[in-house]
């Protein structure tokens, strides 16, 4: 079960945090109100924290697995935000990253 909050956690606060750094880009309303984004920090560094702590649960107390499944799941979320958002092209070179992206997933949940 705590492999499951910690890949919820992570996904909306990588979801999140992608608003936060990339949304200036795009809302106005982002470059107008930098504090308030800023202060968006606060309770996305909570989830964050979330997640390290369910997967550093999950995996008896090792905290390397909780990083790479944050890289991993950061690299997913930011392949599909920026096609979604930006309309950014998928190239080769995308599809190479989000592949070990989900590899690197796989590997720390799969492989003992």
């Amino acid at each position: 079960m705590n492999i499951f909050w910690g890949i919820l956690w992570g996904i909306t606060a990588q979801v999140l945090t992608f608003f936060q750094l990339q949304g200036q880009m795009k809302y106005q309303w982002m470059k107008d109100y930098t504090w308030v984004v800023v202060l968006l920090g606060i309770p996305i560094s909570f989830m964050f924290m979330q997640s390290v702590k369910h997967f550093v649960l999950a995996f008896g107390g090792e905290i390397w697995p909780s990083r790479l499944l944050g890289f991993g799941i950061g690299v997913i979320i930011f392949t599909l935000m920026s096609e979604l958002l930006f309309k950014e092209p998928f190239t080769t070179k995308t599809g190479i990253c989000l592949f070990l992206g989900v590899l690197i997933i796989l590997t720390q949940l799969f492989y003992k």
